[in-house]
Order: C-alpha cells, then sequence, then structure tokens
C-alpha cells in the first residue's frame, strides 16, 4: 500500500520536529552540566591566601603537609589572646587553625568554633 504525499509529509514534519526537540533536550542538558560542573570545580578548589603567622606569638612551632603538598602551620594558642595573622578559623579547643582548606580543619581540636 502507498502512501499519499500528505502522510508523508506529515511523517517527515513530525520527524524534523522531534529530531529539534532532542537536540535542544540534549544542548540544554549539556548546558546545565557544564554549569555545574564549573560551579563544582570552583567551589572544589577554593582555598585560603596564605599569610605566615608571628612565630612569637603562638606557643607551638610545629607544622603539617596538607592534601597540596604544602607546609601548614599547626594549629595553636595565640600568647596575645588574639587571632594571630593568618588564621583561618578558631578551634573549639581555643587553637587557632591555619587551614588552607575547609575539610578537616581543627580536626583533632574538637572541630571548628568560628571561621574566619
Amino acid at each position: 500500500m502507498r502512501r499519499s504525499n500528505t502522510t508523508s509529509a506529515r511523517i517527515h514534519a513530525l520527524a524534523s520536529k522531534t529530531k529539534t526537540m532532542t537536540t535542544r533536550f540534549y544542548r540544554r542538558t549539556a548546558s546545565v552540566l557544564l554549569a555545574a560542573a564549573l560551579a563544582f570545580n570552583c567551589a572544589a578548589s577554593f582555598a585560603y591566601a596564605y599569610s605566615a603567622p608571628n612565630e612569637s606569638d603562638l606557643d607551638n612551632h610545629q607544622t603539617y603537609r596538607n592534601h597540596d603538598g604544602e607546609t601548614v602551620h599547626s594549629p595553636a594558642h595565640s600568647r596575645s589572646g588574639e587571632a594571630p595573622d593568618g588564621a583561618t578559623a578558631r578551634c573549639r579547643d581555643g587553637t587557632w587553625s591555619f587551614s588552607r582548606h575547609r575539610s578537616g580543619t581543627c580536626s583533632r581540636h574538637g572541630g571548628v568554633a568560628a571561621w574566619r
């Protein structure tokens, strides 16, 4: 049985419309995924700017290597009672952290009491 020209034209129009809708869907999905990936990458790579603490104001002078391989001052109490230069957080045990990333900050000091 042969299709009429009208039926063939309708099928062609429907196929074309479906292809256009599918293409739009994939483009929108790709745009959303790209935006989410960029946002996640920017948030994940956030790090505090480094500022060396005044060692004479700190009660210890120990350091550790963070996951970026950088040497970071270990949490310490300040002799002045004020926040030392470069401190990024106050730990619950009263020490000041110099962490460059939020993950793991004050982990052996009772957790973070406040961020700077």
